[in-house]
């Protein structure tokens, strides 16, 4: 009887082995497919791309990518749009989720309906397109922060969390003299780094990785984010003017998918380079904020 345990416990554990090697497999083999092939050269991307290894590695694409102005000033309003805006997000959401987790606040359920409501539903396109032009918003900067400085899935995040903070230091705090302000930017925030942690990294993932945005309120070119460049490189297949680039400053001409890419790899990596150090926040804030107690 045993021995059959033992055999069905091997069996198992190769069975989750293979499993788990075939997913990463399939999770990880797209990007390999697109860094492998952003390094081929020149001579050899013409012939077709590559599945595995690069038969010879180049780096003219990425030299293309990185001496194009407009991909250069897209990547600075993606970084200028994930940083302000992150901070913006948790800053609004971490207020309004403070004052929605006090039990004592008058017509606490209303807004909560209200709040649901946004969640469930939206005005459509058209409604919110003639929103942000009536606000001013429409090829404007702000229009990547505004509308994303609050979500009701993050603000219920934040409320379970808040909610978890024992009421002795926010006592403690009100009898020294600290305000509603005080008590939420001296002892809550800074015993909530966690949960912080989970929503700045769905913010800023949210924000780096948003192309539509781009794609609906802005025209003018030096607004357009990084995403939104990339979209465009791939929906129109508009690389004739980056492979004129390379040409004058290689004198070869580089295939339209060695650029694009290189330019996925360029849009990509900086979020991926970023994750690693904020994963061990994330299972912890969300963990921490579900359970009751």
């Amino acid at each position: 009887m045993n021995t059959r345990r033992i055999r069905r416990i091997g069996l198992f554990e190769v069975v989750n082995t293979v499993l788990m090697i075939a997913v990463c497999f399939i999770t990880l083999y797209p990007m390999w497919f697109v860094f492998a092939n952003s390094l081929n050269a020149p001579e050899h991307a013409t012939l077709g791309t590559v599945n595995w290894i690069p038969k010879a590695i180049s780096f003219d694409s990425y030299r293309v990518v990185f001496s194009n102005e407009n991909m250069m000033n897209g990547f600075y309003i993606t970084t200028m749009r994930t940083v302000i805006g992150t901070a913006a997000h948790v800053l609004f959401t971490a207020i309004v989720a403070y004052g929605l987790s006090k039990t004592n606040l008058i017509g606490r359920k209303i807004y909560m309906k209200i709040a649901l409501i946004t969640m469930l539903f939206s005005g459509g396109l058209i409604p919110t397109f003639i929103l942000m032009t009536k606000l001013g918003l429409y090829d404007n900067f702000w229009v990547f922060i505004i509308p994303a400085m609050y979500t009701f899935f993050n603000m219920v995040i934040f409320m379970s969390f808040f909610r978890t903070i024992p009421d002795s230091l926010e006592e403690s705090a009100k009898v020294d003299g600290a305000s509603d302000y005080g008590v939420l930017f001296r002892i809550v925030m800074p015993n909530s780094m966690a949960v912080i942690a989970t929503i700045s990294l769905f913010s800023a993932v949210y924000h780096w990785n948003d192309y539509y945005q781009g794609v609906i309120y802005i025209r003018t070119q030096d607004l357009l984010p990084l995403q939104t460049m990339l979209f465009k490189i791939i929906a129109e297949n508009s690389m004739s003017f980056m492979q004129q680039q390379a040409m004058a400053q290689f004198g070869a001409r580089l295939p339209g998918n060695s650029i694009k890419f290189a330019s996925m790899m360029v849009a990509t990596l900086p979020i991926l380079l970023f994750y690693p150090f904020i994963q061990r926040y994330l299972v912890k804030g969300v963990m921490i904020g579900a359970i009751k107690g």
